[in-house]
């Protein structure tokens, strides 16, 4: 069964860290590009990071040199270090395949920055 778990949000000053987790299961999901999404209150959910199989990754300029993608492809999770984070990275961050073959999504994580 496809399931996406995401883990690891919280509260953080400007400036901190947090790193998310992404547990997946199913063949909709394994070995395919896997990535992180995230959406604000009132925007649009956006692709902020993407990581292959092979581990070839892409960041969004938004987030460029504060993020990093990772992935472990014998646990099935894929991560997001974030760090300086910034008031408008609030938001809910979800993991997914790329490019999405379904409407399916996991709960998400909260991630809230304080200014």
């Amino acid at each position: 069964q496809e399931q996406l778990v995401e883990s690891g949000g919280g509260l953080v000053q400007s400036g901190g860290s947090l790193r998310l987790s992404c547990a997946y299961t199913g063949r909709t999901f394994t070995t395919w590009t896997m990535g992180w999404f995230r959406q604000a209150p009132g925007k649009e959910r956006e692709l902020v990071a993407e990581i292959m199989w092979s581990g070839i990754a892409y960041v969004v300029d938004s987030v460029k040199d504060r993020f990093v993608i990772s992935r472990d492809n014998q646990q099935n999770i894929i991560s997001l270090q974030m760090s300086n984070l910034k008031p408008e990275d609030s938001a809910v961050y979800y993991c997914n395949r790329v490019p999405r073959t379904s409407d399916y999504w996991g709960p998400g994580t909260q991630v809230t920055v304080s200014s």
